[in-house]
């Protein structure tokens, strides 16, 4: 308890006022000295006063709210990669920004990728496209060999039991007076 005491005693040795030091230089003596007390005794401090000590509860959150002590205006590579910018007061106070701007961020990312599926998407529509521009050009120039007149009368004397045979006289309009 009295190591875990002393190494967070460096982290807010950054006071200005020192209370932070004290604080926890006090809860060292109170608690090396609660220690050795039995039920019942109340632990004395240095000047030997029976004074009621605070206990650790009272002692973290002492330090919990010397913590929140505004930092140094000076801000160095250390604090920003060890962290201590993110206790500031001006980081908490803005950190419904912070959300928006990642809130934004997923909104983006996720608007990129469905762009990207839909343009993945036009690819493949356009290149069915083609395809059947193709085979529809393919099948009309086919329907237009079979049906040339050369072709049909090709066909026609081929098949053998057709009603239809090729007209031996011109067609001609008949005129009906009215």
């Amino acid at each position: 308890m009295k190591e875990d005491l002393k190494n967070n005693s460096h982290t807010f040795s950054q006071a200005p006022d020192g209370s932070a030091d004290q604080a926890v230089r006090e809860a060292l003596r109170t608690t090396t000295s609660t220690e050795n007390l039995k039920d019942g005794e109340t632990p004395q401090t240095e000047v030997g006063n029976t004074e009621q000590a605070p206990t650790l509860k009272q002692v973290i959150q002492e330090q919990a709210i010397e913590g929140e002590a505004p930092l140094s205006r000076k801000f160095s590579l250390r604090k920003i990669l060890g962290g201590d910018i993110l206790n500031t007061a001006a980081i908490r106070r803005q950190i419904w920004l912070f959300v928006l701007i990642a809130a934004f961020m997923v909104v983006y990312i996720a608007n990129r990728y469905g762009c990207q599926r839909d343009i993945i998407e036009i690819d493949r529509l356009q290149e069915e496209l083609k395809d059947a521009k193709y085979k529809a050009l393919s099948s009309t120039s086919q329907l237009t060999e079979k049906s040339r007149e050369s072709n049909v009368m090709e066909m026609l004397k081929t098949n053998q039991d057709s009603v239809l045979k090729i007209a031996k006289q011109p067609p001609y309009i008949i005129n009906i007076p009215e």
